[in-house]
């Protein structure tokens, strides 16, 4: 609930940084044009339901999606198809080249889909990275949701089916082994679309020729949540904030490094509760072995089931915060990607610090690194050695056994016998003194020597 509520938060912020650029002093029929370019992700979503309600509170005439993607995830379709679905204003796609994969189930959601001369939709199967097929549970939910969508606005069924499924055949269209993708001509054919020059003619069509047409951009808001979830960008965040907490646990007080390590973790894992990514189930568990971890390091000596444990929780965690509600091989393959780039870095931050912090002055000041070392050859001394206390002779006050107090003028020592039991009151001289150690022996025995 929290998260849910932090999400909506953030995205009505954003909305309203959104509006400030587009509604202020418009008035008038207006026509709001938002673009749809490149791969569809996850940060695509908010900025496209932020877009159609700016319509909505604008009284706009129409949304039209310029379209011209390879495709991308599913996910992030899927809530671009719910927002469409759920818009007050009517939303249409202009097909702008290509509209391929999650692209075509966008386009196939909207009121109607124009396209220019050039153009192409289709290629709907879903594959992993490596361009290989998903398996038939995905394809088969892919399919549904085409047919469903093409049902809704009166199209032949088969044919987005087709397009996600090559074992299907239709006569006169595509055969079987073939993987059905639309050219202009062959949509406009098949009703599934208009042919328009350019965005003008389209809007001639729409009757909203003297609209005023405004373009939707990404604010710095959602600019920063795209950026900071990243593929690219996600590993170094992660890494930083690993280093600055593991860093954090070698100093006696909270600093700037744990501060770095938590503003860099905030920064990845809020991005992804905003893009819905990340819910509370992947914070717990991330947030379980980070305890675990701590119990293990400060607790527990050596490493065990509370250390396994701790690792699991906070790699779990993190990789299923990037993968969503319904990810898919490629979203999968990505996550695994980000988690072990996070962990070469890791390794080769470590690497630098080790071999180089050492060197620096002020992290000697901190307590993070010793100021001095131990020397085998030479020993190693808890105190300040008195040799000139070596030949000085006093009277034990207690009984040696071997070891207890002995008094040498008006100054009271520590003292230890050489070898044997020396009783109370016996004349003692020092014969050697080792850092706070001081041997003693009995005179008697001293002169015989």
């Amino acid at each position: 609930m929290l998260l849910r509520i932090f999400r909506i938060l953030v995205l009505t912020i954003c909305s309203c940084l959104g509006s400030l650029g587009i509604l202020s002093g418009q008035t008038g029929s207006k026509v709001l044009r938002v673009p749809v370019v490149g791969t569809i992700e996850m940060g695509l979503a908010p900025f496209i339901q932020r877009s159609i309600k700016d319509a909505e509170v604008m009284q706009a005439s129409a949304v039209i999606l310029d379209i011209d993607t390879p495709g991308g995830r599913v996910d992030a379709a899927e809530q671009i198809v719910d927002a469409i679905s759920d818009s007050e204003v009517p939303v249409f796609a202009f097909v702008n080249r290509r509209a391929f994969s999650a692209g075509a189930l966008i386009s196939l959601a909207t009121e109607k889909i124009y396209m220019r001369p050039g153009s192409v939709i289709g290629a709907v199967t879903p594959v992993d990275g490596s361009g290989t097929k998903a398996s038939e549970k995905i394809v088969s939910a892919m399919r549904s949701e085409m047919r469903s969508l093409a049902e809704a606005h009166d199209l032949d069924p088969k044919v987005a089916e087709a397009m996600v499924d090559e074992s299907l055949a239709i006569p006169d269209i595509i055969e079987e082994g073939k993987l059905l993708t639309l050219t202009v001509e062959e949509a406009v054919s098949l009703n599934y679309a208009f042919e328009v020059e350019d965005m003008t003619a389209l809007l001639n069509d729409l009757e909203l020729g003297d609209a005023e047409v405004l373009t939707a951009e990404l604010n710095w808001a959602e600019k920063l949540v795209r950026f900071f979830s990243n593929p690219i960008v996600a590993p170094f965040l992660l890494s930083l904030g690993f280093l600055g907490l593991m860093i954090e646990i070698r100093t006696p007080t909270f600093g700037l490094a744990g501060g770095a390590g938590l503003i860099a973790l905030s920064l990845f894992f809020g991005s992804n509760v905003i893009l819905g990514l990340a819910g509370l189930e992947d914070l717990l568990l991330f947030a379980a072995g980070i305890l675990f971890l701590g119990i293990e390091t400060l607790v527990i000596p050596g490493f065990g089931v509370f250390g396994i444990l701790g690792i699991v929780g906070i790699l779990g965690g993190v990789y299923m915060s990037m993968l969503g509600n319904l990810p898919g091989p490629e979203e999968i393959s990505r996550s695994g990607a980000v988690l072990a780039g996070t962990m070469v870095l890791i390794v080769v931050m470590l690497w630098a610090m080790i071999k180089y912090l050492p060197k620096n002055v002020r992290l000697y000041r901190s307590g993070i690194f010793l100021g001095t070392q131990e020397d085998r050859s030479k020993g190693y001394e808890s105190a300040k050695t008195r040799e000139d206390l070596v030949g000085l002779e006093g009277v034990s006050l207690t009984d040696l056994r071997p070891s207890g107090f002995a008094i040498f003028g008006q100054e009271k020592l520590d003292v230890v016998s050489e070898s044997e039991f020396i009783e109370e009151g016996t004349s003692v001289r020092i014969v050697s003194a080792e850092g706070s150690r001081h041997v003693v022996r009995t005179i008697s025995d001293n002169s015989i020597g």
